[in-house]
């Protein structure tokens, strides 16, 4: 389960750098939808694009295609090896505070993180003494764009990507650079540790996790 901790709760850091939180400022809706018929988190991701309605009315008669977004606007997106991204993830609802969306895309995790991350990450990454342990990723920020899945987590993506963490809320919660860089360190410490190794197949004996992110902090 991806645990989510007490509000005057941080866990312990693997870097100088604090942990905080991002809440995102009340995005609007992005259509004329008064009853709200339209899902949650296709709301939230449609409202990215410079025409919502356009997204969303792709996503209704193309159920399985995925859509290009902006970054830097209602998120930014940083892109990590898929193997060293799920350490992320696994640091992140295991001993952090939760995640927020993320996406696999061609062998890369997209882990969307709050507006402004893309231009901080690589200078923290820059001061921290494992940042050389990080394998090279790339921040999406203001000017760039990635491609996104079918915001419906059932549904895979004609191109074959897919939802880890699907979107379903309007505004959902972002991890800031700090809480970025933290999952960071310790999936590089975790990886040093194992010897770089991590099965993507559990034992036998091993049940499968869930990552629960319907609760937040």
């Amino acid at each position: 389960m991806c645990a989510s901790l007490p509000e005057t709760q941080n866990p312990s850091a693997a870097s100088t750098s604090p942990i905080g939180e991002y809440r995102p400022d009340p995005l609007p809706v992005p259509m004329d939808d008064p009853a709200g018929s339209v899902d949650p988190g296709a709301g939230w991701l449609a409202s990215a694009g410079p025409d919502p309605r356009d997204t969303l009315d792709l996503w209704e008669t193309r159920p399985a295609a995925p859509a290009v977004l902006p970054c830097g606007g209602v998120f930014d997106v940083v892109n990590v090896p898929a193997v060293f991204g799920r350490r992320m993830l696994a640091r992140l609802c295991e001993e952090g505070p939760g995640s927020g969306p993320v996406a696999m895309h061609r062998g890369r995790a997209l882990i969307f993180a709050a507006p402004g991350t893309a231009a901080r990450l690589p200078a923290l990454l820059g001061w921290e003494e494992w940042g050389d342990r990080v394998p090279p990723l790339f921040c999406h920020g203001p000017g760039d764009a990635v491609t996104v899945p079918p915001p419906a987590p059932s549904v895979r993506a004609a191109c074959g990507s897919r939802w880890l963490i699907a979107p379903n809320s309007r505004h959902p919660w972002l991890p800031g650079p700090e809480v970025v860089l933290w999952a960071c360190v310790r999936a590089a410490r975790t990886a040093a540790t194992t010897g770089g190794r991590m099965s993507i197949f559990p034992h036998p004996d091993q049940g499968a996790k869930v990552y629960d992110v319907s609760r937040r902090r």
